[in-house]
């Protein structure tokens, strides 16, 4: 398959499901707020794509929730271009992606994070990922939470939840906190076995987690809250803070790929608080 039919066919994707799972949340919120929509250019002088980000805040349900999808083009700086693969030979890269963060306003409910993303230079990868970060402790829900991640993962390759479980218990630590983020989910990257079935497992993984944040939602929002848990909570949220800032890749990459401000530190919650 040539490599613009696959651009063409990811980028598809990644923005019918940014527009379905908005839907889901309005949905949820009842209508009774609406995603704030703002469109970008990575460049305004020429054609190197760009991106739209859709926030809604203070809702019933989410206190904050950022959906953002990308496509982006161009040539990678020579200090970037050696942390890339496949641009040994040329800088140029092309890269698609979504990206969901949701801080809710019930305690009881975990924030909850999706990305997946493709990247192009002189090959091409899949990468992302599903966690969820509970401020309150809930076993019942830790249990469920990882059972169907794996059936999503075993549908494709009985070794993928292992694998991934393990890279995502890796990738989201804090060290200088010598604690975990959340309680984990998947995480892949450099993602290129085979273009046709590693798009399907990435369609999968999204569609898994349209399921699943609104049975999360479902089964846990109208628990009642106190306001200790809400203090709970911010302080999570700092956690969240800290390793976005300091660790996570996505940011990295956003930033040094002149990606759009707002949309890249969207994932921060509205309320954070340090003890």
């Amino acid at each position: 398959m040539e490599k613009d039919i696959k651009k063409k066919l990811v980028r598809n994707w990644f923005k019918v499901l940014q527009d379905v799972i908005c839907f889901d949340i309005e949905e949820l919120e009842q209508k009774s707020k609406k995603f704030e929509s703002t469109e970008w250019k990575r460049n305004n002088k020429k054609d190197e794509g760009g991106g739209e980000y859709r926030i809604l805040e203070n809702g019933k349900i989410f206190d904050k929730v950022g959906v953002n999808f990308s496509e982006v083009y161009g040539k990678f700086s020579k200090e970037f271009r050696n942390k890339i693969p496949g641009t040994n030979l040329s800088p140029n890269f092309w890269a698609s992606g979504i990206s969901i963060v949701m801080h809710m306003k019930n305690p009881q409910v975990p924030a909850m994070h999706f990305n997946t993303r493709y990247i192009q230079t002189s090959y091409g990868w899949f990468g992302g990922g599903i966690d969820i970060t509970p401020c309150i402790k809930d076993d019942n829900l830790k249990k469920w939470f990882h059972k169907e991640i794996k059936l999503a993962c075993d549908r494709h390759n009985k070794s993928y939840y292992k694998k991934y479980k393990k890279k995502c218990d890796e990738y989201f630590y804090l060290p200088h906190r010598k604690e975990s983020r959340g309680i984990g989910g998947i995480f892949f990257d450099y993602k290129k076995e085979n273009w046709k079935k590693d798009f399907h497992f990435v369609r999968d993984v999204g569609v898994t987690f349209k399921r699943i944040f609104r049975e999360i939602i479902n089964k846990k929002n109208n628990n009642k809250w106190s306001n200790k848990d809400k203090e709970v909570q911010y302080q999570k949220r700092g956690r969240y803070v800290e390793f976005n800032l300091l660790y996570d890749r996505g940011t990295r990459f956003g930033l040094q790929t002149d990606g759009n401000v707002e949309a890249i530190l969207m994932s921060l919650p509205p309320i954070a608080k340090w003890k």
